[in-house]
This record gives structure tokens, C-alpha cells and sequence, in this order.
């Protein structure tokens, strides 16, 4: 049979939103308003997230010491279980409860759950327990939004064996982006987009980018999250957004794009 054009389904065009460990301290109304209205207008949303402040405070009260090699937080045999409880048993369930509260039906994931993020140590000389990611189980994802079920990934992996790995979450973000095609990566931040002259870009280019880091009008905290977009660029997700919780900033391209 054939299908004319105009009652052919469209496909549901699909948001991975990265939320910072700063962030999931901060979440308000307007969050959780601005999430409905994407699903209202037929986006699947993915939530992956972070802990940082929550981990850091965890290790110290242990007496364990952490240092982080190019942006990936090294993680010490003694320090993964406390990662893994901090992410797993505190993070998550907090950040499902708010999004359930609101009204969005969610649940807690981590990379354990239906073997969701297989992986394997990235290089354990150098940074411990820490996981590069092999594959995704984009089918058990698939099934979590055809039912209108929002995932909630915490950035917690394991090796084939069980054994726990610390996750960089802006990885997973990206990753989970690549394996369910989303058309965009929202990175939320308590800085709601690319500020030149005081003023936020609504768009710009990953050459204006690297020309406004070297200028030095990109400073500060504000230059590992536009890296990780261009990562994320490169790696093939076709736009990523700086946001503040209202879900509007900056959007990077690769290019301009034009009419």
C-alpha cells in the first residue's frame, strides 16, 4: 500500500538534555514548565546527568582526595563505590522525584539497567575506574519513550564483569545523542548561553567559537562547556545549545546556515 506524503507519521524529533551538577541544585519552575512545553510540541526528551558538587562533598566527608586530567575526574578504587552510591542512590532519585512532582513522568537509569551503557575502562594507568562507552541500548530507551517515559541516565557505567565506572556525563550526553539521533544536545547551565558584550549569541559557529577563545571573550567556566559542544559537533550531533532552565540560549553550529 501506498502512503501519500501528507499522512505519512513523522518521526519524533528527539532532545538529549545534559543537566550539571550545579544545575540539579538550582532546578525551578521554570525547568520543569519549559520541558512540558517540548513534549507538548512532540520532542522525546532524554536526561542525562551529572553530580559533581554532590560527589566531591561525598569523597571529602571520606577523606578521599580527587583530582581531575582533561576534565575527566580521576577515580581511585576506594573512590568509585562512593561515585556510584553518590549518582545511583542520591542524585537520581532526587532529580526523578522533582520531574514525577512536576508532573513528567520519568525514571531513574544507570548504565547497569537493561545493559544500557556497555563499556570498558577508557585507560585505568591514568584515570581509575573510568568508562569509555561501547555501545548504547537504544532499544530499551525506545521503549522507555514510546510510552512517554522520560529516561534519566546517570553518568554511572560498568565493565562486562559488574565492576562500576565513573562516566564523564557530558560524554554519555553525547553519546546517547549519537545512538538515538537526536537532533539536539542541550547543555543546562546556571549560564544561560554565550555572552559577548554582555549581550547572549542566539546562534553562532564553531569558528566564531575558537575566534572568541582566543581573543579572550570566551573565558573563564564558560571554555570546557563550549569545547564539549564542538566535541559533541564533531562527533555528529547536528546542533548543541548552551541553556540556562528556561531551555533557551546559545545554539552552535558546525556552519552557518542559510536560507
Amino acid at each position: 500500500m501506498t502512503t501519500s506524503k501528507s499522512t505519512q507519521l513523522t518521526a519524533p524529533k528527539r532532545i538529549v538534555i545534559k543537566l550539571g551538577g550545579s544545575m540539579l541544585e538550582g532546578l525551578n519552575e521554570n525547568f520543569f514548565t519549559n520541558f512540558k512545553r517540548l513534549q507538548v510540541s512532540g520532542r522525546e526528551i532524554v536526561i542525562v546527568h551529572g553530580g559533581g558538587p554532590a560527589i566531591n562533598k561525598a569523597l571529602a566527608s571520606n577523606g578521599i582526595s580527587t583530582i581531575s586530567i582533561n576534565g575527566i575526574r580521576v577515580t581511585s578504587a576506594e573512590a568509585i563505590g562512593i561515585v556510584q552510591s553518590t549518582l545511583v542512590g542520591q542524585v537520581n532519585p532526587a532529580l526523578v522525584h522533582q520531574l514525577n512532582k512536576s508532573g513528567i513522568q520519568a525514571i531513574g537509569l544507570s548504565g547497569y539497567d537493561s545493559q544500557l551503557l556497555q563499556c570498558e575502562l577508557l585507560d585505568e594507568a591514568t584515570y581509575g575506574f573510568v568508562g569509555e562507552i561501547q555501545q548504547v541500548n537504544t532499544s530499551f530507551i525506545e521503549v522507555l519513550l514510546k510510552n512517554g517515559i522520560t529516561p534519566v541516565i546517570s553518568s554511572i557505567g560498568c565493565t562486562t564483569d559488574g565492576d562500576p565506572l565513573n562516566i564523564n556525563a557530558d560524554t554519555v550526553a553525547s553519546e546517547v545523542a549519537l545512538a538515538i539521533k537526536a537532533v539536539s544536545l542541550q547543555l543546562v547551565t546556571d549560564t544561560p548561553g554565550i555572552k559577548i558584550d554582555g549581550e547572549v549569541q542566539e546562534t553562532v559557529t564553531s569558528d566564531k567559537i575558537t575566534e572568541w577563545i582566543t581573543s579572550g571573550d570566551i573565558y573563564g567556566g564558560m571554555i570546557p562547556k563550549v569545547t564539549a559542544a564542538l566535541d559533541c559537533l564533531t562527533a555528529g550531533i547536528p546542533s548543541v545549545q548552551i541553556v540556562g532552565d528556561q531551555l533557551s540560549g546559545t545554539t552552535i553550529l558546525q556552519q552557518e546556515v542559510y536560507a
